[in-house]
């Protein structure tokens, strides 16, 4: 097949190899432990997160109609999916429920439901980014410190080991390891300097890369001096190495079809398409707003591609995915131009597994996490607050309250709380948008007009009422309905109301405009 051929069928194009290649590199050294650390949060074999990452990078990049997404598994899923093992009793048991949830989410994408990503506000979606990036700050600055008891890639505030990541921050202050600290200011060192490189040729390296080389190249030398300085293996990316511990055919767990009479499965494959459908859009959606060349996702197409890629990572022993959020920011941060990054980060991990294991395990995740780290301090940084807050209170208060409620919940949760913020904050202005008054043109003895908006609901009924019974007495009100589409009964009727009691008790002259056509919906007299 031609190059062409290719690129019309997958969408994958090699215009931009160079950026995304070495983005690529860096977007596999971030996954790989990620891909590690969630499979080991939720209870499943390590290599299940694995074979989702390799599935996501390879099978969704192609079918996926994002440029910069980067599909696997979600550390917002873990608790489902260890909640589900337990329930189903064996992980083979949960697989059947991996696929059904594959099989849903393209049925969803056919029914074209993947739409509703389009109606999340853009304060809900600045905020989810805005502490996602606050969590990786806090999240990572125990590994910078070489305090690495929780997985790298946990994003929830509540942790596995009976931590939260307040507390986790203290432990990490009283239990120190040096030489990941060291690791992990030179690695923020290098991240922060690269921008100011003018030689263009080392500014195309992406500065993650440099960093993870420069981190193993420390601890080697430490190792060289035999001065005890070098990190133990807890400290180091350690992925299972075939032939040692494993073999490749246990790489691949298949479902046990016996379970699909347990009413069980049926719960948690609803549960993981609806969970892994909403972060893929939100994921996909934040992403865009990332994503230089603002280019579009077709949301219908990315759940399709998500099922695909849920169906076949059930089949062969894989945890559920979806489009991730960090995954596809560190794609971005590293330069990556197209779909090409995330496709070659999942050939990465096969190779990783079967040739390179022993070489990825010297990568201190003291390095990573100053990637990590800088990635979020992107996301969260203080310009994007200072324009939040010029915009106003209508977008500037669900963005806070987005940002607290994902920090000390979870992401599902905090999302679910910042639409309700924004959906009151919509009721509120709504409810004080009942009509438009000129202060500046009128003076005082002329009649006060009071021109109705297109669409006047019952929430609009409190303001109406009481800023007719702050009209003095002995004035006149014009009251001006032509302009409107839809006036609600109980507005009509308060008009109504004040018109033939409130007014004359106060003397006040009401005239009405444009009422006729409501008068006789309502059949008013």
């Amino acid at each position: 097949m031609s190059e062409s051929k290719f690129s019309t069928y997958t969408g994958i194009t090699f215009k931009h190899f160079k950026n995304d290649s070495l983005s690529s590199i860096v977007v596999f050294l971030v996954a790989m432990p990620l891909c590690l650390g969630i499979a080991l949060a939720s209870g499943a074999p390590l290599f299940s997160g694995l074979v989702t990452g390799i599935v996501g990078g390879i099978v969704v990049a192609l079918l996926s109609g994002s440029q910069l997404a980067v599909s696997g598994p979600a550390a917002g899923l873990a608790v489902i999916v260890y909640d589900a093992i337990a329930d189903i009793g064996f992980f083979e048991g949960f697989l059947v429920a991996v696929v059904l949830a594959g099989v849903i989410q393209l049925l969803l994408g056919f029914l074209k439901a993947g739409t509703i990503g389009n109606y999340f506000p853009s304060s809900v979606i600045k905020g989810m980014l805005a502490a996602i990036g606050i969590l990786l700050i806090i999240k990572q600055i125990p590994h910078v410190f070489g305090y690495d008891e929780d997985y790298l890639g946990d994003l929830d505030f509540w942790q596995n080991n009976d931590e939260n990541a307040l507390t986790a921050l203290v432990s990490a202050f009283q239990n120190i390891e040096f030489t990941a600290f060291i690791i992990s200011v030179i690695s923020l060192i290098i991240l922060i300097g690269w921008s100011y490189i003018k030689n263009n040729t080392i500014k195309s390296i992406p500065a993650p890369l440099v960093v993870v080389f420069v981190g193993v190249g420390i601890n080697a030398l430490f190792i060289a001096m035999g001065n005890g300085m070098a990190l133990s293996q807890e400290h180091l990316v350690t992925i299972p190495v075939l032939g040692e511990n494993t073999s490749f055919e246990e790489l691949f767990v298949f479902p046990d079809w016996s379970v699909l009479s347990n009413p069980t499965i049926y719960t948690v494959a609803i549960t993981i398409a609806i969970v892994a459908s909403l972060e893929t859009l939100l994921s996909v959606e934040a992403v865009d707003k990332l994503d230089p060349q603002k280019r579009r996702t077709p949301l219908n197409k990315e759940l399709k591609a998500q099922g695909i890629g849920n169906i076949l990572a059930g089949l062969i022993g894989g945890l559920p995915m979806t489009a991730v959020i960090v995954r596809g920011t560190v794609n971005i941060n590293s330069g990556a131009k197209t779909k090409l990054s995330a496709f070659l980060h999942g050939v990465l991990l096969i190779v990783a597994i079967l040739i390179i294991p022993t070489i990825l395990n010297m990568i201190p995740y003291a390095s990573l996490a100053a990637i990590l780290l800088f990635t979020g301090y992107k996301l969260a940084n203080v310009n994007l607050m200072k324009e939040m807050y010029k915009v106003g209170p209508t977008q500037f208060y669900p963005f806070v309250i987005t940002i607290v409620a994902i920090v000390f919940t979870d992401l599902l949760v905090g999302i679910i709380i910042g639409l309700l913020a924004g959906f009151l904050n919509i009721l509120l202005k709504n409810m004080k948008n009942t009509y438009s008054f000129d202060k500046e043109s009128h003076k005082e003895g002329e009649p006060i007009r009071l021109v109705l908006s297109d669409e006047v609901s019952f929430l609009n009924k409190a303001s109406m009422v009481k800023t007719l019974d702050q009209i003095p007495e002995n004035a006149k009100v014009i009251i001006d309905a032509r302009k409107s589409k839809f006036i609600d009964f109980d507005v009509i009727e308060a008009i109504e109301l004040f018109t033939n009691e409130g007014a004359q008790y106060k003397n006040i002259e009401v005239e009405l405009l444009g009422f006729d056509e409501f008068h006789k919906k309502y059949s008013f007299k």
